[in-house]
């Protein structure tokens, strides 16, 4: 959510109401570094963004967990094969919720005022929360994916395109709840997310994730995740209101990769 929302405004066009060929197109610039065809950007509507999210996730995701799924069986040891995907991961998404919890540690707990905390929010620059976050991020998450490789390499890949897609729609709760907190940037530029556009982009992700991770988690294990994920992205959203009073594009991505950590460790514990 940090990344500008396209690569220029010469060619840029106003959001029309879309189908959701147009939505997934706008969703897939949005969260990824796919090429997504030659059509003209349009400005991004989050609530068209929302309801193709699940859909531009599974693109997204499909070739880092065929790496994984292909390394994990041909041997190679289950870190070296979490670690292999979780970079083409990144490389696939320009390593934007990476980016965003290390902004996000940054000016969260970095500053002592909410205008202090903005202000280095809008700073690029990576301090010392920032650099440790990324390392975090990346280690457990790669510790979650090489612990379930090790158990059941298909389920490892099918469960992690379960929830990189449940962290990206369940983070927009974040944009749902708390109002911009500038007047600029892309938190701002997208519009506010309405309800029905929330409700309906994580019905849809749920029920991709019933096909992707229930046959290995079972149905309460699918539940129990769904429900910790709902409680990290509450908690999170009111640390953001109470810290900054508001919310910035980091803070979103930010959410997206805390849930991408919180439903992997669930599911690390309940594939069955």
């Amino acid at each position: 959510m940090a990344a500008s929302p396209s690569p220029g405004n010469d060619n840029s066009q106003p959001s029309q109401g879309g189908n959701l060929v147009a939505d997934l197109v706008m969703a897939l610039r949005f969260y990824s570094r796919l090429p997504a065809g030659r059509s003209a950007h349009e400005v991004p509507d989050l609530n068209r963004i929302a309801m193709a999210l699940p859909f531009a996730s599974l693109v997204i995701g499909i070739g880092p967990a065929v790496l994984l799924l292909v390394l994990a069986v041909s041997g190679v040891p289950p870190l070296f094969a979490a670690l292999a995907a979780a970079a083409m991961f990144a490389i696939v998404t320009g390593a934007m919720s990476e980016d965003a919890a290390a902004d996000a540690a940054d000016g969260l707990f970095g500053g002592a005022t909410p205008e202090r905390r903005l202000e280095i929010l809008k700073d690029s620059r990576h301090g010392t929360y920032g650099v440790l976050t990324v390392v975090f991020v990346v280690g457990l998450k790669v510790a979650a994916l090489s612990a379930i490789v090790a158990r059941n390499p298909l389920a490892a890949a099918s469960v992690w395109m379960a929830a990189t897609m449940l962290a990206r729609s369940g983070s927009l709760y974040v944009s749902l709840r708390l109002a911009p907190a500038r007047g600029t940037g892309t938190a701002a530029s997208v519009g506010r997310l309405s309800r029905n556009g929330f409700i309906l982009g994580i019905v849809f992700a749920s029920i991709i994730a019933l096909v992707l991770a229930a046959p290995f988690t079972g149905l309460l294990g699918l539940a129990v995740a769904l429900a910790f994920g709902a409680l990290v992205v509450i908690g999170w959203t009111l640390l953001c209101e109470r810290l900054v009073g508001g919310l910035t594009g980091d803070l979103i991505g930010a959410a997206q990769a805390l849930l991408e950590i919180a439903i992997l460790a669930v599911f690390m514990r309940l594939i069955v």
